[in-house]
């Protein structure tokens, strides 16, 4: 006959067991909150994010708001970058095209990405691009300079937002960073002030 184990050694074989499950499962939680929080962004507008549009829209409203483009470089990245204008003032439903200078001041090829908002937080919901260079990534070679275009409208809707009654001034703001590659890391910078004009 087989002696049996003590009820408490099984009891602490399932405890065991059930927080090595539990573990796992928040570590798989980790990895899916990013894209599901990015998903969620995108698709509310919260934290500024703008929205995504296939084309422009037909609609046109009634107010016009003045949008203001800032552009930033992340220390490490040797680029410079500028907006071409720094405002445009646009109705509701209007699209415009704005062209951002971009500028390689390293010897040799590199490449960035642009990470962006809009402020004030709400307005993000109502900001629709149609076109971005922030969808991929940039490259240029040494010391090359390009011209890259975002195309944009402010959803006609947001005329019936309460939240955006008081607000007549939105910034598009931009930082490039340096890509990060798994096979190289990042160097680190010393802390890098304004972006140098071109």
């Amino acid at each position: 006959m087989t002696p049996q184990r003590p009820a408490s050694a099984r009891e602490n074989r399932r405890v065991a067991a059930m927080a090595a499950l539990g573990a796992v499962a928040m570590v798989g939680a980790a990895y899916a909150a990013v894209p599901l929080y990015a998903a969620f962004c995108r698709a509310t507008g919260y934290g500024g994010t703008p929205q995504i549009a296939k084309e422009a829209t037909h609609l046109r409203g009634r107010r016009s708001l003045v949008v203001h483009f800032d552009a930033n470089v992340a220390p490490g990245l040797a680029w410079a970058f500028e907006p071409e204008v720094p405002s445009a003032t646009l109705k509701t439903g209007e699209t415009a095209t704005v062209y951002f200078r971009v500028h390689n001041r390293e010897a040799n090829e590199s490449a960035a990405v642009a990470v962006f908002n809009v402020s004030p937080d709400n307005a993000g919901a109502w900001f629709d691009k149609i076109s971005c260079f922030c969808f991929s990534e940039q490259h240029l070679g040494p010391h090359e300079t390009a011209e890259l275009p975002v195309v944009f409208f402010l959803d006609p809707k947001l005329e019936q937002d309460e939240s955006m009654n008081g607000v007549n001034d939105l910034t598009l703001s931009y930082t490039l960073f340096q890509p990060a590659r798994p096979d190289k890391p990042v160097a680190l910078a010393p802390a890098a002030g304004p972006s140098p004009k071109l």
